[in-house]
């Protein structure tokens, strides 16, 4: 693989064009984990232009197979754009895959390939079909094989964790969902109960020593974090269990979570992505349970908390009051 990169102003992009790799064999049909997983998208109005199937790999890489409608010509130069949107700063990225015919698929049919080795940033990513003389065009989501992304485990050898789950925006277009991390803390199972959070998680690219602490930190700073002690696995020191007291929380409404491995170490933000739900908040929902706690004057408010998923897929967790 060769690649150039090009930097350019904010309302442009950094552009990444890759060669083209050697097509690689069609997935197997099999049943997927989870509902939106491998089924079908229903089928869109013909003016929504083409489709494209998406199969990811254990390792990040994505395939994608675009299926074009009878008649159309592509030329040489046919190929897959995708565009990060633009941050809070409005600067973006793009990414150009090259599209080669796909010998044991039907008529019409393209495949593009993004490597586990190029790096995507952090962020939501466009997909747009390139055919020479034409404008970019958004594609709608075909099939997405997404079996290898449940129980992802990353090698523990590699630099830097590689993300990418392909999913069919609100308006019925495809998009892929990018996460760019190491070392990570994946959150596993959680537990709630009255008085308090229990997370069981694992630390990938370190190790828990027994200096470490779970940081609740403030969303907006406005005070300092709240520090718990982590307890680390005897069998394998990369897995984790805290439990979180929620009254310690009733000063602030949002606050994040953070591992912090080792006394000095730099602490990493608990989320869940290795798996092939891109966006958890709307799915993963938990039940908000009363925090018992005084104010200053005695007074007993009524609060609840409950843990959830940012945008992002990070874990964070929620301070309601809800006395009048």
């Amino acid at each position: 693989m060769s690649g150039t990169t090009t930097e350019t102003p904010t309302n442009a992009a950094s552009t990444t064009t890759l060669d083209a790799p050697p097509p690689a064999p069609l997935p197997a049909a099999g049943e997927q984990h989870h509902p939106n997983a491998g089924e079908p998208v229903p089928a869109q109005p013909a003016e929504r232009g083409p489709t494209a199937d998406c199969t990811a790999d254990s390792a990040g890489g994505l395939t994608f197979d675009v299926r074009l409608p009878a008649g159309v010509s592509t030329g040489a130069d046919a190929g897959l754009l995708l565009r990060r949107r633009p941050g809070p700063s409005g600067e973006t990225e793009e990414v150009r895959l090259p599209l080669a015919p796909v010998q044991e698929a039907t008529d019409g049919t393209l495949r593009a390939a993004l490597p586990s080795t190029v790096r995507l940033g952090e962020g939501r990513w466009n997909v747009f079909l390139l055919l020479p003389g034409r404008q970019p065009r958004r594609l709608a989501p075909g099939i997405n094989d997404l079996r290898s992304l449940v129980d992802r485990v990353p090698h523990e050898s590699r630099t830097w964790l590689g993300v990418r789950i392909p999913y069919a925006t609100k308006h019925g277009n495809l998009s892929v969902r990018s996460w760019m991390r190491w070392p990570h803390a994946e959150a596993g199972t959680l537990c709630v109960h009255d008085g308090g959070l229990e997370l069981a998680g694992r630390l990938y690219g370190a190790e828990v020593k027994p200096a470490a602490r779970l940081e609740a930190r403030p969303r907006r700073g406005e005070g300092s974090p709240v520090l718990v002690e982590v307890a680390s696995s005897a069998a394998d020191p990369r897995e984790f269990t805290v439990t979180l007291p929620y009254p310690a929380l009733a000063g602030h409404r949002l606050w994040d979570l953070w591992l912090r491995p080792d006394e000095g170490a730099e602490a990493v933000r608990v989320a869940r992505i290795l798996d092939d739900v891109a966006d958890k908040k709307r799915i993963f929902t938990y039940p908000a349970q009363a925090v018992e706690v005084a104010d200053a004057a005695g007074a007993k408010p009524e609060l609840t908390a409950k843990p959830y998923y940012t945008l992002n897929n990070d874990l964070a967790v929620r301070v309601d009051r809800t006395d009048p």
